[in-house]
């Protein structure tokens, strides 16, 4: 027993920098869901928005299995990146794109790309693609259309 603060304080030591340099996921869609199993239909265990960090437990096919804050499921990469820091970044000229350009450049218009794309083609309803961008199907609607519909699920 005169050991065993000895063995504590040893795994404490040990664990501590794993957990400290965990790898960490950036959401990069408006928004997201964590599920409850690797698949795109599974119940919604949690919801999550654009800059959103999760950390990393482990990797399932193209799919992620996350911790954010107290739950746990999966999310797809594609709504993802993993943040990793590089020490090539920190000093001199910059190597790569930042997490957060990459996630500007995968969003497509900005305003002046918008604004150009408006004067080359002033007969479009941009009003009427705000509006479906604003459409959102609630997950129980979804799952009743599918099963209503038969659909096969991967």
């Amino acid at each position: 027993m005169k050991y065993r603060p000895i063995i504590i304080f040893a795994l404490l030591f040990i664990l501590t920098p794993t957990l400290a340099f965990a790898d960490q996921l950036k959401v990069v869609t408006k928004e997201n869901a964590i599920r409850k199993e690797c698949k795109f239909f599974s119940p919604v265990k949690a919801e999550v928005r654009y800059d959103d960090i999760m950390d990393l437990v482990s990797k399932e096919g193209d799919w992620y299995k996350v911790k954010f804050g107290d739950t746990g499921g999966c999310i797809h990469k594609s709504a993802v990146e993993v943040k990793k820091f590089k020490l090539s970044g920190l000093f001199g000229k910059k190597a790569e794109a930042s997490s957060d350009e990459v996630a500007l450049a995968g969003k497509g218009f900005n305003p002046q790309v918008e604004s150009a794309y408006r004067k080359k083609n002033p007969k479009l309803n941009f009003a009427l693609v705000d509006r479906i961008e604003g459409l959102n199907v609630p997950q129980e609607q979804l799952m009743e259309f599918i099963e209503k519909g038969g659909l096969n699920l991967p």
